[in-house]
């Protein structure tokens, strides 16, 4: 029998909900400060995991999770970009 691969779970900051890696996507802030979205993962930081859905990202905003966790001021841009990435990610219905 084969044995079955760990998931690595994550928690959304926006919801506190432990969700698998892979639903999540990572933002980080370097160590100049500078905060990106980690669509790979990798990048070296401090790292913070959101649900990829609209109302998520919207209530972090409102809330301002994001910069709480990292320790830094998240730019508007950041907020736009994941939007855009939960309206691709959504199947569009015919």
């Amino acid at each position: 029998m084969a044995k079955q691969k760990k998931i690595p779970m994550r928690k959304c900051v926006a919801t506190g909900e432990m969700r698998p890696k892979k639903e999540l996507v990572r933002i980080v802030r370097s160590k100049e400060g500078e905060v990106s979205v980690d669509l790979t993962g990798k990048k070296n930081g401090r790292g913070a995991y959101i649900t990829l859905d609209k109302d998520c990202i919207l209530k972090a905003k409102k809330k301002n999770v994001l910069s709480v966790h990292l320790d830094a001021p998240v730019p508007e841009s950041i907020y736009d970009e994941l939007i855009q990435l939960a309206e691709k990610e959504k199947p569009s219905l015919p």
